[in-house]
């Protein structure tokens, strides 16, 4: 008799535990507007400046376990690159469309602050698309893709049961662009800095 209840219990058990396992949130959309702020560089007697702008992330995470998970990122911005050589300013307005992809690193946290912390590694693109301004178009600018490795972290907050709040700090490296002009190459590689802060829905 006790072994046919042991029996009985360990069913139960697994079945709620699959249950919950069900039951459990994994997935992940999240919407953060993005400060983009570029370092200066210089190389082959230009310097590259560009200005500081705002921009869109847009993300889907899963969570593969409570410590891994995999996301893609897409990012929009505009900002315009200013490019010093010896022969004046030459400045090209351009989009800046970002995707990424790779892996986040739950941190562990005492539950009483009610904060989940969490690092990122991830790789991709950014399109740099001149918009064509007259007043920040350099003849000859092309659409320009760029290899970019981003790393950074953050943390989110929750607020009910599947919303919280995310603040987070994006780390973007690569090299700056030239829009396919010769004259405007840098030949160097620049650093983005990207504060977000947003919203996140668990599902």
């Amino acid at each position: 008799m006790v072994r046919k209840y042991a029996i009985v219990v360990a069913v139960l058990a697994l079945a709620l535990g699959s249950s919950a396992l069900a039951q459990e949130s994994r997935s992940e959309i999240s919407v953060q507007g993005t400060g983009f702020f570029t370092k200066d560089t210089t190389g082959q007697g230009t310097t590259q400046r560009s200005t500081d702008s705002g921009g869109l992330l847009v993300g889907y995470r899963y969570h593969f376990t409570r410590w891994l998970a995999a996301e893609g990122v897409y990012g929009y911005g505009r900002n315009s690159q200013q490019f010093f050589t010896t022969a004046g300013l030459s400045r090209v307005q351009a989009n800046v469309h970002q995707a990424t992809g790779g892996f986040v690193f739950s941190l562990p946290a005492p539950a009483r602050f009610r904060i989940h912390p969490y690092v990122l590694a991830e790789g991709g693109a950014l399109v740099f698309d001149p918009t064509g301004n007259a007043f920040g178009s350099v003849t000859g600018a092309q659409s320009q893709t760029v290899g970019v490795f981003a790393y950074g972290g953050g943390a989110d907050f929750p607020l009910f049961n599947h919303v919280s709040l995310r603040a987070e700090y994006r780390g973007l490296v690569y090299n700056a662009p030239d829009f396919g002009i010769k004259a405007l190459d840098t030949n160097t590689i620049t650093h983005t800095a990207q504060p977000s802060a947003g919203i996140v829905f668990r599902f």
